[in-house]
């Protein structure tokens, strides 16, 4: 069940967690397990279509499309990090998952979330130079810068988590081994811990910095785009800019609307429901509509999608052609 005995008291160490939140009965669980297997098929081929897409079309080498495709690199991981362990947990009747383990995933899936933040903050600022500085925006937003804030948002992400997953792995864990949540989280695996916590609080309000901080910059970049945009003389120009900019301000709404209620708490408790389901808006729901909104929505990524498929149709016409 997941406890080691002590040697010398009644203490119990525990060696892995169990999520509480998922179906006990296997049959309970199918249903979930079919529609969240069907999800995460359509994140990974839709992200990874966009991400191949953007490398291969010449026509989407441009900065806000490296941003693009470099976010759909990253949902694929940051939903590996936790769907996976979900599935299993849905039909399985072990639905525990060790120390370290859970350590990894909170590692892994904070990091990259974070290092989406960045991103996201980053085609912000591409898209302020690109509609508020149009002349410099050539010079301004360079390859070499492009890959500069994708790197630097990577070392960022992968950076700012490790000192607070090394401390937890430190705490020691006894009593109750059950997580209330889909997925191993700080607060939900800190509240398991069997000495004091209290130094979570400035790790809380240096997490709720960052967000903070994101979530102005982009703001602001988006306030001046929007002024910016209102002050076009064409009205089809108009039209374009707000088209472009749309999909970006719907992803930074869904992505950080959800985290902010999630980690900008402090102190507020929500039901295990309400818990829940905030998860799966930011764990499963926002990269689901990812490729939606940057694909299907996107007259650019549409056209590349067609032109890849007709040259592949004739790459195969040749090749049965040739046989013949």
């Amino acid at each position: 069940f997941g406890f080691r005995l002590v040697t010398g008291g009644n203490l119990t160490t525990v060696t892995e967690f169990l999520f509480s939140v998922f179906p006990h009965l296997p049959e309970g669980g199918v249903l979930f397990f079919v529609l969240l297997l069907l999800t995460y098929g359509f994140i990974v081929t839709g992200n990874l279509m966009i991400f191949i897409v953007v490398r291969l079309d010449r026509a989407l080498h441009t900065p806000m499309y490296f941003f693009i495709s470099v976010l759909s690199f990253l949902e694929i991981w940051y939903t590996t990090t936790t769907i996976p362990k979900m599935l299993s947990s849905l039909i399985s009747e072990h639905k525990t998952i060790s120390v370290a383990g859970c350590l990894l995933q909170m590692y892994f899936f904070h990091s990259l979330g974070i290092t989406e933040g960045c991103v996201l903050t980053a085609m912000a600022i591409d898209r302020y130079v690109a509609i508020c500085r149009p002349l410099r925006y050539a010079t301004i937003m360079t390859p070499r810068l492009c890959t500069q804030l994708a790197a630097g948002s990577c070392v960022c992400g992968f950076l700012l988590v490790l000192p607070e997953i090394v401390w937890i792995a430190t705490l020691p864990f006894c009593g109750s081994n059950q997580i209330r949540q889909i997925f191993c989280d700080f607060t939900p695996v800190l509240s398991l811990a069997c000495t004091d916590t209290s130094l979570a609080v400035i790790v809380d309000a240096i997490h709720a910095g960052e967000i903070v901080a994101s979530f102005l910059a982009i703001a602001l970049s988006y306030i001046r785009i929007i002024v910016a945009i209102l002050g076009m003389p064409s009205a089809e120009g108009r039209r374009k800019a707000f088209s472009t900019c749309a999909a970006h301000l719907a992803v930074f709404l869904l992505f950080f609307g959800s985290v902010a209620v999630m980690y900008l708490r402090f102190s507020a408790t929500y039901s295990v429901f309400w818990d829940t389901a905030i998860a799966i808006t930011f764990v499963i729901l926002a990269p689901f509509l990812n490729p939606i909104i940057y694909s299907l929505r996107n007259k650019d990524m549409k056209d590349a999608l067609g032109r890849l498929f007709c040259r592949r149709r004739r790459a195969s016409g040749v090749g049965d052609r040739s046989r013949g």
